[in-house]
This record gives structure tokens, C-alpha cells and sequence, in this order.
């Protein structure tokens, strides 16, 4: 019998790709998953590298673009560019679990910043909304995962 496949946030894997190196490892989600064919993913990580700079979704001029928070450069295109990567490879994923809260990642509940760097909504990170768009109804968080 062929393995369900879920593309999950590598960071909830145990993988050392958040921009301060850390983890956020998710034993609940892990046993969850224990069934699935599991597919890491972090669309930072071969942007940017590890440890990186914190990045922030802001709303300019109608669009969310993704930036670093000190810095200002600008990573939306190359973040979509690794999430159409991930998409184009996965295709027949049953199931996504991503990283809530990330700029990336966040179903939901992305911070979304105006240009003065004041939160103005929550919101789905740049991947995030990709995912929705491909999965639909098969796109959750950490948090929202039921098997």
C-alpha cells in the first residue's frame, strides 16, 4: 500500500532552519504524521541560509512583499520561486502542515505589517497562500491538524 505524502515545515521536523538556527520540533505532530511519506520544507532556508536575518510580510501599495526586518531587502519572488519548486515537484501531496505565525509559513496568523512596521491584520505567509491556492482544503498548521 502506497504512503500518504504531507509536505511539512521543516522546522517542525526537527530541521535547524529558523533564521536564529533553532527548531521548533513537534513530537504531537510527528506521531500524527507517522503514517505520511514526509516531505521537508522551508522556503528561507535556500534563500537566505541559516542562521538569517528575521524577515517581516508588509503591505506596500496594496501587495504583501516579504522583507528583512533590518536590512529591507526585498525576498518575495524568491520565496514564491522555492514554494513553486516544492508545488511543482508534490503534486499529489495529501496533506500540508505548515509553521503558523511565519512570515512564509503563517495560515492565518502572519503578522502583516504596514510600511511604519506596525501590525495592521493577520494574515497567510507568502508560501502559505501559495499552498492554499494548489491544496486546497488540504493546507493546515501545527495547531489546526487533525489526521
Amino acid at each position: 500500500m502506497k504512503k500518504k505524502k504531507a509536505i511539512v515545515s521543516a522546522c517542525l521536523l526537527g530541521e535547524l532552519v529558523r533564521y536564529d538556527g533553532a527548531t521548533k520540533k513537534d513530537e504531537k505532530l510527528l506521531e500524527l504524521l507517522k503514517d505520511y511519506e514526509i516531505i521537508p520544507f522551508c522556503p528561507e532556508d535556500p534563500v537566505m541560509g541559516t542562521p538569517r536575518e528575521r524577515i517581516s510580510v508588509i503591505k506596500v501599495d496594496e501587495q504583501y512583499k516579504v522583507m528583512t526586518d533590518n536590512t529591507g531587502v526585498e525576498l518575495t519572488t524568491a520565496i514564491k520561486l522555492q514554494t513553486q519548486l516544492m508545488l511543482d515537484a508534490h503534486k499529489d501531496a495529501d496533506l500540508v502542515v505548515l509553521k503558523s505565525k511565519s512570515p512564509s509559513c503563517g495560515l492565518g496568523t502572519t503578522p502583516i505589517l504596514d510600511e511604519e512596521k506596525n501590525e495592521i491584520k493577520k494574515g497567510n505567509g507568502i508560501a502559505a497562500q501559495l499552498f492554499k491556492e494548489c491544496f486546497k482544503g488540504r493546507v493546515m498548521d501545527e495547531n489546526t491538524l487533525k489526521c
